[in-house]
C-alpha cells in the first residue's frame, strides 16, 4: 500500500503561484495514477488535476485548466502540482490520491490518500 505525504501549502497572494509536492513510499508508485483534490471545511473533495502512471497524460478540472500543471517524477516517487494565477477560491486543503484506474475524477475511484496540505490565498 502506497503512503502519501503532501507538502508545499502556504499563504500566497491572489494571482501568485505555488508548487505542491506529494511524496509516496514504496516501490509501487509507478503502478498508480495520481490525482489532486481540494476540500473546503464541511464539504466534499473536489477534483482538480490528474496524471497517468507514466506521466504521459494529464487532465484537469475546467476551473483550473490553464492555471494548474500536474507532473510526476517516478524516480523520486513524487507528484507535483504547479498552481499559477491563484484565486481566493483555490484555498483550503489539497490532497493527493492514488488510483489503479486512469483518468478518474471521482473520489471513490482513488484508494489511497495523503494527509493534506493547507493552501491559503489572500485577496
Amino acid at each position: 500500500q502506497v503512503q502519501l505525504v503532501e507538502s508545499g501549502g502556504v499563504l500566497v497572494q491572489a494571482g501568485g503561484s505555488l508548487r505542491l509536492s506529494c511524496a509516496a513510499s514504496g516501490r509501487t508508485f509507478s503502478s498508480y495514477n495520481m490525482g489532486w483534490f481540494r476540500q473546503a471545511p464541511g464539504q466534499e473533495s473536489e477534483f482538480r488535476a490528474g496524471i497517468t502512471k507514466s506521466g504521459s497524460v494529464t487532465y484537469y478540472a475546467e476551473y483550473v485548466m490553464g492555471r494548474f500543471n500536474n507532473s510526476r517524477d517516478n524516480a523520486k516517487n513524487t507528484v507535483y502540482l504547479q498552481m499559477n494565477r491563484l484565486k481566493p477560491e483555490d484555498k483550503d486543503v489539497y490532497y493527493c490520491a492514488a488510483s489503479r484506474l486512469p483518468l478518474q475524477r471521482k473520489t471513490d475511484e482513488y484508494d489511497y490518500w495523503g494527509q493534506g496540505t493547507q493552501v491559503t490565498v489572500s485577496s
